[in-house]
């Protein structure tokens, strides 16, 4: 068995201490929708962003995942950036951890516009085209009305974001912290 020695080792404890003492006892990541985000109803965006991640049958919405699907895809490549960065930062964890997350955030707004299906309703649609980007004027009434209009032979006419799904307003993808 050979011997392994090591020279410098003063020096090199020495460094490794002070990149400890930088580090000090890590940090904290949150990348997502956080508690603030709010629709301005009052409603949460977690919430939406849960139910069009996973899907609410009941009520016809198909799971959209998003979220999922980018850790699946990027994750693998996080503690390497992460490393980069502490040391490009001089080992500050704060600005490593500040950097990380905008870089996650990227990676989700990313995966929320790259989501093409499934397509949306057809009453969905019929609403985005009758209300623009003002979803918060839609009553339960224009909701029967487009369900009675696109059973009567109706057809909607919306194209790009209007006829995207997750996008529509861009509350969503603009929400992610």
């Amino acid at each position: 068995m050979a011997a392994v020695t090591f020279k410098g080792g003063e020096a090199l404890m020495a460094r490794l201490k002070e990149i400890a003492d930088k580090a000090g006892d890590g940090g904290t990541l949150r990348t997502g929708f956080l508690e603030n985000a709010t629709y301005p109803d009052g409603t949460s965006v977690a919430y939406v962003a849960a139910i069009q991640e996973f899907g609410s049958p009941e009520v016809g919405i198909p799971p959209r995942p998003f979220f999922r699907t980018m850790i699946a895809e990027k994750q693998k490549g996080w503690p390497r950036a992460l490393g980069a960065l502490a040391k490009n930062n001089d080992y500050d964890i704060d600005k490593a951890l500040g950097q990380m997350g905008e870089g996650i955030k990227g990676q989700l707004q990313e995966s929320i516009r790259d989501v093409s299906g499934p397509a949306l309703s057809k009453v969905t649609l019929l609403l985005r085209e009758r209300f623009g980007n003002s979803p918060e004027s839609i009553s339960f009434a224009d909701v029967q009305q487009a369900r009675h209009d696109i059973a009567s032979g109706v057809e909607p006419n919306v194209t790009g974001t209007q006829a995207k799904p997750l996008v529509w307003t861009g509350h969503l993808l603009n929400s992610v912290d």
